[in-house]
């Protein structure tokens, strides 16, 4: 179905619908057709902090535009609150899209969204996108998975929120059990997940890749081992929003990285 059929039948019922709609990590040539779309006819956009700017132009300019980005110390909106928005908007406007950076699904809270809106009697999709756990190694010249070097990868949040309903994570197991681990929103707490990971067992020599605005133009990287990277970081100022990866998978980036994607300049007034 495409957007205009989705407007056809909002329109014609109480309620419109609530598309959540993976921006990607930022290049533009990354975000998919069906989002992009949907951004072309939307009547109310929510979106998060790390949408890039060229994701942002391609919104509808008669729609109305909702900031509710979350950076760490800094929330525009609580969650509660934005899954408000969500559900008093789907009753007067026909298509509500919920822009998020990377994917709803990956670390994007876009599960406890839908189950909201769900609850509420309020038609909800997804939109997968790329998420920046895969995009910006990509970009950096790392494969998480290599015959030669990694069969397996792990992707886990280094940012837990305190009192969590869940036990923290095991960092143990993740170093005992996967050959590239992928860390999302782990800046901070590096130091912290480096020593747990020594305690397991995982070597301070084991290479590790931090991946700043991973996809965009401004992208940059530091490479190191878990013994040299948090004194690396310091020393470069180095700070989020960025992915680490660790593994032997990260050597290679010496080879690939010359072979890096493009970021893509969209001209949006001709899409």
């Amino acid at each position: 179905m495409n957007t205009a059929d989705a407007r056809l039948m909002t329109l014609d019922s109480c309620i419109g619908k609530v598309y959540l709609v993976g921006a990607g990590p930022g290049d533009p040539g990354l975000f998919t057709l069906k989002g992009k779309a949907l951004l072309e006819c939307a009547d109310v956009v929510v979106y998060d902090a790390l949408v890039s700017a060229p994701i942002l132009a391609m919104i509808n300019p008669t729609a109305e535009r909702i900031d509710a980005g979350k950076r760490r110390g800094r929330h525009s909106m609580a969650q509660d609150e934005i899954n408000q928005v969500l559900i008093d908007k789907a009753q007067t406007a026909a298509i509500v899209v919920r822009l998020k950076g990377g994917d709803p699904f990956i670390f994007g809270r876009g599960g406890e969204e839908m189950q909201d809106l769900i609850s509420a009697g309020i038609p909800v999709e997804v939109v997968p996108g790329i998420t920046s756990g895969i995009a910006a190694p990509a970009y950096a010249g790392i494969p998480l998975t290599h015959r030669a070097y990694s069969s397996s990868v792990t992707f886990v949040t280094g940012h837990e929120e305190a009192g969590k309903y869940r036990p923290a994570v095991n960092w143990s197991a993740i170093a005992r059990g996967s050959e590239t681990i992928v860390i999302y929103m782990g800046i901070h707490n590096l130091p912290y997940i480096i020593e747990q990971l020594e305690s397991a067992g995982l070597g301070l020599d084991t290479p590790i890749a931090l991946v700043r605005w991973g996809t965009r133009p401004e992208q940059e990287q530091l490479i190191g081992t878990l013994a040299t990277i948090v004194e690396q970081m310091e020393a470069a100022e180095f700070a989020a929003p960025a992915i680490a990866v660790i593994g032997n998978v990260v050597s290679l980036h010496e080879i690939l990285s010359n072979s890096r994607p493009k970021f893509l300049a969209v001209n949006v007034s001709n899409c």
